[in-house]
């Protein structure tokens, strides 16, 4: 029995020598090394995207293929050495010199890239580049590495509590010129103070990295002051092309009670948890936040959350959200030439474009508050599975009164409610796909709205002609160099 078994051993070993030596044969040619291969690159330039100064990317990557049949033998070495701006790790190990790396044949490598730029106090992007290199015994080739720098101010946190942490931008009794002469980039929450005062130039940019946001506490002030040719952008700090549709890198704008007008003139905030949140933090105190000619998009729950507030919002857009566009809870609002158009695609959406009730709640509590909605010439519209991209909602205690006037809405029934509106009808805009919201030669929303607004131009700064148009984009035949705010 047991010489059975050796004997079946060693017809294993045996097999396995044949097998492993065949394999040995073939895969190493006796030993030898291809060496004039001409290697492989998934690419030959490895392009970021522009990277603020000290912050590190995105890790990228590109593979190296042996189309020999012979194996081969490499050096590998990142030109720059220890003083480039760039880090490789090649198959698992970083460094910036590797010597005698084999590639089978017929296999590859993952060679991975990161970049961190050094400050070089220029406000204009500035090119870096490094290379790749890859000796063979008899052949040198390489991999190109170009990333854009961008020199910026940092605001970085100096308080900390347990639930987030931040740095006073405005103290109280002061006032903050935040200029366009290099972006802005905020690490946690940039806080105004209580009787500080935040104003923001035209073409000023503000990249937030994630989980942070502008905090105007209460009895705080901001003045966003962009102009149709200069609007001030908010966005998330990864500006990697990968990054365009991330809908949550940064959190919010917060705007608590106060006692002066908040203004928000031609600005673009987009990729955040929520655009703006206007919300009392203790009491109502009757001043208003004014949003005009902005759009607001691409955010991963609410475009404007509204709490207790006095907001008037005039030729804005609000786009593809993941839950409610515009939600209005206790409060005096009103809207003149509004685009809310909620295509939202990276999940199901189980809210309406836009809610409007005169109570909400906040933890266990319940806060009940009259409620005055006047909407102006304005679209409710969306792609959700369910009729209605509007909801109402009242709670005994406390009123809601609202109108919609000229407004084209997503609804399946419409009562007394709106005047003159057109409901169950496409708006025809251009390209939903692409987020532009301007207007086709046939929409129903030409000519169609009110005339004593006193609106005379629409968000991007066109003459409203004759009756004007419903929505925030007046109409325009053919196509124009500035077609849509971005």
């Amino acid at each position: 029995m047991i010489m059975k078994w050796i004997d079946r051993f060693f017809c294993f070993l045996l097999l396995v020598f044949l097998t492993t030596g065949g394999l040995t044969l073939s895969s190493c040619r006796n030993g030898q090394y291809n060496e004039d291969v001409k290697l492989e690159f998934s690419t030959d330039t490895l392009m970021f995207d522009t990277i603020f100064t000290t912050v590190s990317s995105i890790t990228r990557s590109f593979t190296v293929t042996n189309p020999s049949p012979d194996p081969v033998k490499l050096d590998i070495y990142l030109a720059g050495g220890t003083q480039s701006y760039y880090s490789i790790n090649v198959d698992g190990v970083a460094g910036t010199e590797f010597h005698d790396v084999e590639i089978p044949a017929h296999d590859s490598i993952f060679v991975f890239v990161k970049v961190n730029i050094n400050p070089a106090n220029q406000n204009n992007p500035y090119l870096v580049t490094d290379s790749v290199l890859f000796y063979n015994t008899q052949r040198k080739q390489s991999v190109q590495l170009v990333a854009f720098g961008q020199d910026a101010h940092f605001i970085i946190p100096d308080h900390n509590n347990t639930s987030m942490s931040y740095y006073i931008v405005a103290h109280e009794h002061e006032h903050v010129h935040w200029t366009n002469d290099k972006p802005w980039v905020i690490y946690g929450w940039a806080v105004v103070d209580s009787l500080g005062k935040l104003t923001i130039d035209p073409g000023t940019r503000i990249y937030i990295h994630h989980g942070g946001g502008i905090w105007v506490y209460r009895y705080g002030n901001i003045h966003v002051n962009g102009t149709y040719d200069d609007p001030v952008l908010i966005a998330g700090d990864r500006r990697e092309s990968f990054y365009s549709t991330d809908y949550e890198q940064w959190n919010r704008i917060w705007i608590n009670e106060g006692t002066e007008d908040n203004i928000i003139n031609n600005a673009i905030i987009t990729n955040s948890s929520t655009g703006i949140e206007v919300s009392a933090l203790m009491e109502y105190l009757g001043n208003k936040t004014i949003i005009n000619n902005s759009v607001i998009h691409n955010n991963r729950y609410y475009g404007v959350a509204a709490q207790s507030a006095d907001v008037e919002m005039n030729n804005c857009q609000i786009s593809n959200t993941g839950s409610y566009s515009l939600v209005m809870q206790v409060g005096e609002f009103k809207l003149n030439h509004v685009t809310i158009a909620n295509y939202f695609s990276q999940s199901k959406r189980n809210e309406p474009a836009f809610g409007l009730s005169n109570y909400y709640d906040k933890g266990d509590t319940r806060y009940i508050g009259d409620t005055r909605l006047e909407c102006n010439n304005s679209i409710i519209y969306g792609n959700a599975s369910f009729p209605n991209e509007i909801v109402t909602s009242a709670y005994n205690g406390a009123n809601l009164n609202y109108q919609f006037n000229n407004c084209i809405v997503r609804m399946d029934e419409i009562d007394n409610h709106y005047v003159n509106c057109i409901f169950e009808m496409d708006p025809q805009f251009v390209a939903t796909y692409n987020q532009d919201y301007n207007l086709k030669e046939n929409s129903p929303a030409i000519d169609a709205g009110r005339t004593d607004l006193g609106i005379t131009t629409d968000i991007l700064g066109r003459a409203r002609n004759g009756v004007p148009d419903i929505g925030a984009y007046e109409y325009y035949p053919g196509s124009e160099e500035k077609r849509m705010r971005r």
